[in-house]
């Protein structure tokens, strides 16, 4: 006979998804397993929230259990228990960095709607009403299935997206907008220097030849006024 705390491994293959049960009825806790086993789903199951917590880590202490057998894609818990509900549970869940990613379904006998709208708002992936059925453990495995696998391709695409940036920035040719350049005006000191010698008059063949000279930069003076 399995007892509350115990781990069910199925043969399922790559696709098998590790489930924990919490509930504080010895009846419902075996109904959701035989579901949950039925679905070929590995099942942790415990009575209570604060069982729950510590199989986790987050009571405060270290986990019994090493952190890839932490690996937990559900939680699926009862929403009236002693000592800690479903409701307190899945707020401490929500509350943590490592845990809040993981949905969180909420079961329970009642369906009261303002429970299932406070259950929602805190981040609940959906509201059971008992008996929970083998069709809803199915929906919420491809639900699970489904939506990891949609991160896994989109966590791809954005690696390979960022490969593909670095690799074009690479290649990118130097633009001559990002050199350095400096607007010359034509009333420059060179310009009128070059000015002047381009469009000056032929020196007459009867000078004497001398030394190289240097073009004459023809500047205006400013004038001046007196006072």
């Amino acid at each position: 006979m399995a007892i509350a705390g115990e781990t069910y491994r199925s043969t399922a293959g790559c696709e098998e998804l590790h489930v924990l049960a919490v509930d504080d009825s010895f009846v419902d806790r075996k109904v959701i397993e035989r579901l949950l086993k039925i679905s070929s789903c590995k099942v942790t199951a415990v009575e209570s929230g604060t069982r729950a917590l510590q199989y986790l880590g987050l009571d405060g202490e270290e986990s019994s259990v090493g952190f890839d057998a932490l690996k937990v894609n559900l939680i699926m818990t009862d929403y009236s228990m002693p000592g800690m509900t479903g409701y307190e549970l899945l707020k401490k869940i929500k509350e943590s960095s490592a845990f809040r990613e993981i949905p969180v379904v909420i079961m329970s006998s009642e369906n009261i709607m303002a429970r299932i709208d406070r259950c929602l708002e805190e981040g609940a992936e959906e509201y059971l009403v008992k008996p929970v059925k083998l069709s809803d453990v199915k929906r919420l495995k491809d639900f699970i299935i489904k939506g990891e696998g949609e991160e896994n391709i989109r966590t791809k695409l954005n690696k390979r997206k960022l490969q593909d940036d670095r690799h074009e920035d690479n290649l990118l040719p130097v633009s001559s907008s990002s050199l350095p350049s400096t607007p010359v005006s034509p009333s420059s000191p060179l310009v009128a220097c070059d000015l002047a010698t381009s469009q000056s008059p032929s020196s007459p063949s009867s000078s004497p030849p001398s030394s190289p000279s240097l073009p004459v930069c023809l500047t205006k003076r400013p004038k001046l006024h007196s006072s």
